[in-house]
């Protein structure tokens, strides 16, 4: 089951999904459930939606009750983080680093966080979303050192060194594009950084950084 509900963000009309693409996925056997008025701002009603096979609940704790995987525009707001439910699926644009209550919800509500981001594809055309690997990459470490703090109550802290102290261990699981970025940033904050093998384009100098690549 898919659900797109309305988004309340301030100043945002747009909608996860446009009739057509409700239309595209009900054809392949998926069930759409959307919300009364999400297109509404953007000339969508929910006749079109109707038409194009999805059914129309009236409120957002309906979609978010029973979907399996929620298209959205933007991240969800905090009155709807008791929304969410673990191992639901959260298809939408999260902007993670500078927002450590947002990834806080997230983590707590045990959701599968798929983010989007803007990008231009190979004819420098505009698109509107694609899953976000690159975009956060660069991000990868600072949210992590934003949000995560240390044991026994002790303050957070960079993965770095600092003066009179040992440098943070890091683990970056994974040798991918955020990978590749998180190892780029845990070396650049010297820490002593375990990980898995990069991928075949990765540069000899990075996989060098790695102590224990596997």
């Amino acid at each position: 089951m898919v659900g797109v509900p309305r988004e309340i963000k301030d100043n945002e009309f747009r909608v996860g999904l446009t009739p057509s693409a409700v239309r595209e996925i009900v054809s392949h056997g998926h069930k759409v459930v959307v919300q009364a008025g999400a297109g509404e701002e953007i000339d969508l009603d929910d006749a079109l939606y109707r038409s194009s096979g999805a059914e129309i609940v009236a409120d957002a704790a309906d979609v978010f009750g029973r979907a399996d995987l929620v298209v959205k525009v933007k991240e969800p707001q905090p009155q709807r983080f008791a929304m969410l439910r673990e191992g639901q699926i959260l298809f939408t644009y999260l902007h993670l680093a500078p927002d450590a209550s947002q990834t806080r919800g997230l983590l707590k509500a045990g959701v599968v966080a798929i983010a989007l981001r803007d990008g231009h594809g190979r004819a420098r055309r505009f698109a509107a979303a694609r899953p976000d690997e690159r975009g956060r990459g660069p991000d990868g470490d600072p949210g992590r050192r934003s949000c995560a703090g240390e044991g026994g109550g002790r303050a957070r802290g960079v993965a770095g060194w600092s003066p009179g102290r040992a440098a943070r261990k890091v683990v970056v699981l994974g040798g991918g594009v955020v990978g590749m970025n998180a190892l780029r940033m845990a070396l650049g904050l010297e820490a002593d950084v375990n990980g898995d093998r990069p991928v075949p384009a990765a540069t000899k100098e990075l996989e060098s950084g790695i102590r224990n690549p596997r």
